[in-house]
């Protein structure tokens, strides 16, 4: 399909060819089963398979996406699936009773007990092999899974979804709270695991969604006082017309060089009554990290990022420019696979300046998209031709 003809398809033909893809993955890997974690990626059209570290990995992140995504779609069921999965997650971890999520877990059916980790036989070292990011828990991660059980809530009225969300916010409450912003979380290996000290932009706007929703439908004075803080660190992290990263480890903001996609965009997308100021943010992505047809995810411009790109396509839809974002939409029909899913970058790689271990000890910046099947892509791709968002649970007016 031409991104003429995919510009002109009609609305109800446009989310069908975002909505069956997600329900067919769910509905492969669920096997019948009533909760289950979907694979983030598939392997590219170049490769025989995927490499170990992902094989095994449904990120959280991508999954929380995918429920919600899918309850836009009308697709509660499927979404009830992921949901589930991250509701056993919540309340139940193989070394921890504190109540986090990781950042991943093994993709497909989840029973009772510890939902299984990511990992793999490492042959040459004889011995079974995990991911310390992996197996770490992302404050973000924490809030979108949160999120996703909130809009599991209000589809469905089920009780013990709000119950989970509200489980996995005051973990973040109660761990990762600075009191003036929510720090990053933790990474490495069971039992003994590192705390992040910096303070990241995106999962302060993450748990501000989340808080808020919990302190709109539970009355409870923690999840307002949980926003307030987070909305202060974002009033923080504003310079003149874009959004800085976070801060150091240190608690100094981060370098003004470090430009993320996502970061310029979240922040008003997740508050409606944000400053008017807050919106220059696009004008300063359309201006710092815009590539041919779409956006990159920082400020080096090697290549097209197809999630961000997604996300700018409703940014612009809730910003009031359809025309925008139905040409970006459109133009993600370029990378769309076999089996529906979109890549996760149209070229060979593209590069994020970010590390994947996330500690101060960190030196190479070594997180790199590829161009493979990716269902946090697609979820996002599926959140704009739907009109919906993710932040607020509701359509965009």
């Amino acid at each position: 399909m031409t991104n003429s003809v995919a510009a002109n398809a009609s609305p109800d033909s446009q989310r069908a060819r975002y909505c069956a893809p997600l329900a067919d993955a769910v509905a492969s890997q669920a096997a019948g089963s009533g909760a289950a974690f979907v694979r983030s990626y598939e392997h590219g059209e170049d490769e025989s398979g995927l490499p170990a570290g992902l094989a095994s990995t449904a990120f959280v992140y991508d999954n929380a996406l995918a429920a919600i995504a899918l309850i836009a779609c009308g697709n509660v069921a499927s979404a009830t699936t992921i949901g589930n999965a991250l509701s056993l997650a919540a309340r139940n971890d193989r070394t921890f009773k504190d109540g986090r999520i990781r950042n991943a877990y093994r993709p497909g059916p989840v029973s009772r007990g510890p939902p299984a980790l990511p990992g793999w036989w490492d042959d040459k070292q004889k011995l079974w092999a995990e991911d310390a990011a992996q197996d770490g828990t992302s404050t973000g991660n924490v809030a979108w899974a949160a999120l996703a059980l909130l809009t599991l809530h209000q589809a469905t009225k089920q009780a013990s979804y709000l119950v989970d969300a509200e489980r996995l916010i005051d973990w973040v409450i109660g761990n990762v709270s600075t009191g003036s912003g929510f720090r990053g979380g933790f990474h490495g290996y069971d039992p003994q695991q590192v705390k992040l000290t910096w303070i990241s932009t995106e999962h302060n706007v993450d748990v501000y969604a989340a808080a808020t929703w919990l302190s709109r439908l539970t009355g409870e004075r923690k999840y307002a006082d949980a926003a307030f803080q987070a909305r202060q660190f974002l009033e923080r992290a504003f310079a003149v017309d874009h959004f800085l990263l976070g801060t150091k480890p240190d608690g100094s903001l981060a370098d003004p060089s470090m430009l993320v996609l996502d970061v310029q965009l979240w922040p008003w997308m997740a508050i409606p009554d944000a400053p008017a100021q807050w919106r220059s943010a696009l004008n300063f992505a359309a201006t710092h990290l815009a590539v041919k047809d779409g956006f990159d995810f920082n400020g080096d411009r090697d290549g097209l990022w197809v999630e961000g790109t997604a996300q700018a396509s409703l940014a612009y839809r809730i910003a009031s420019d359809p025309h925008r974002s139905a040409q970006l939409l459109a133009t993600l029909e370029a990378d769309r696979t076999p089996s529906g899913f979109l890549n996760a970058t149209r070229g060979e790689r593209v590069s994020t300046g970010l590390s994947i271990n996330p500690t101060p000890a960190a030196t190479e910046a070594d997180f790199f998209y590829f161009r493979r099947p990716h269902l946090g892509a697609t979820a996002w791709a599926t959140l704009a031709a739907t009109a919906w968002n993710p932040f607020t649970g509701r359509k965009v007016d």
